[in-house]
């Protein structure tokens, strides 16, 4: 083959996710956060969450392989959002000090500024929930840019509400995926007024668990009232609880079903979760807010099936929220 030919051959080969190196959606690998309006950032930590098995590091890995194959275009948006805006793989989180979670926290913080800084929105992938903490920091609040100083309203799937702010460590993490929830409102990052925690099992914790949610400010539509009032409205709540604020959206994959995700640090058997088409639908549900950040957090990989379901539905929330992104930033460009 000629050169020109090795060109095409590569055209030809890429549609296939089997072949080449792998990247988010095979995005093109781009590190400069200026060279981006949405940014894809794996976030490999798992020393937020001691209390449970901490494969979560793998999950940027396992999405990278699978999301390979998955769709270009939204059918119900009618948009391709690689053809709408840049969208890249800035790679991973430098986290030297890997097995110290504070230290690491402050790490994922200092990084995701430099694309706050430039413009550039992020969606990550975790890693567990206590990456959230200071990605939110890093795009919320005074001086952000891309919240315009603002605090973001929080969409918050889970099945655990990570605002323990009872406790002044997790295992001696005091930046914990338990605490975030709670250190981001009372460092003016996070407007609780305007935020919503969706899916919160009624089996978790103790009677009373909520409370610390519920006495910050949070909306929770836990599992029992998301039966009764459904996808229409939840999405009805949120969107209206918002307002016009900036939003930030967080998912940890523990809030779907066991049967959609059981590669998780936390599953939660006994109580049905969101299943996966329930959350797309959600998701969906926010279109034309302005997401400004977002990230999916616990899929543990080494707990997967063999089809590697939960690195799937990983993939396609991941995907949901950079189409939200995408469809805004076109939507203002007109």
């Amino acid at each position: 083959m000629s050169e020109i030919d090795f060109d095409t051959a590569k055209e030809e080969m890429a549609r296939w996710y089997w072949w080449g190196i792998p990247t988010f959606f095979r995005c093109p690998w781009q590190e400069d956060p200026a060279a981006s309006d949405i940014a894809l950032l794996g976030v490999p930590h798992s020393s937020g969450n001691g209390s449970t098995e901490r494969n979560q590091h793998l999950g940027p890995r396992a999405v990278r392989n699978v999301s390979a194959q998955y769709r270009r275009g939204h059918g119900r948006f009618g948009l391709i959002p690689w053809d709408v805006c840049r969208i890249n793989d800035a790679g991973d989180v430098p986290l030297p000090e890997a097995m110290v979670n504070d230290v690491c926290v402050e790490h994922i913080e200092a990084f995701a500024k430099r694309f706050d800084k430039a413009g550039t929105r992020l969606v990550a992938m975790g890693g567990d929930h206590s990456i959230t903490g200071p990605l939110v920091k890093a795009v919320a609040g005074k001086d952000a840019r891309l919240s315009d100083g603002r605090k973001v309203a929080l969409v918050h799937f889970d099945s655990h509400t990570d605002s323990y702010n009872h406790l002044p460590h997790w295992l001696g993490s005091r930046r914990s995926a338990a605490h975030w929830a709670s250190y981001l409102v009372e460092e003016g990052h996070l407007d609780p007024h305007r935020s919503t925690q969706i899916g919160i099992r009624p089996n978790v914790g103790t009677p009373g668990s909520r409370n610390t949610s519920e006495e910050l400010g949070y909306r929770i539509i836990g599992m029992d009232e998301f039966e009764e009032i459904g996808t229409r409205g939840v999405i009805e709540s949120v969107r209206e609880r918002i307002g016009d604020a900036p939003v930030y959206i967080t998912f940890d994959l523990d809030s779907l079903d066991p049967a959609d995700a059981p590669g998780v640090s936390n599953l939660e058997p006994g109580y049905p979760g969101i299943r996966i088409g329930e959350a797309v639908r959600m998701l969906q549900g926010l279109r034309g807010l302005n997401v400004v950040g977002g990230d999916v957090v616990c899929l543990m990989p080494t707990k997967d099936n063999p089809n590697q379901i939960t690195a799937m539905n990983a993939m396609v929330v991941m995907f949901e929220i950079v189409s939200l992104m995408a469809d805004f930033i076109a939507t203002n460009k007109k």
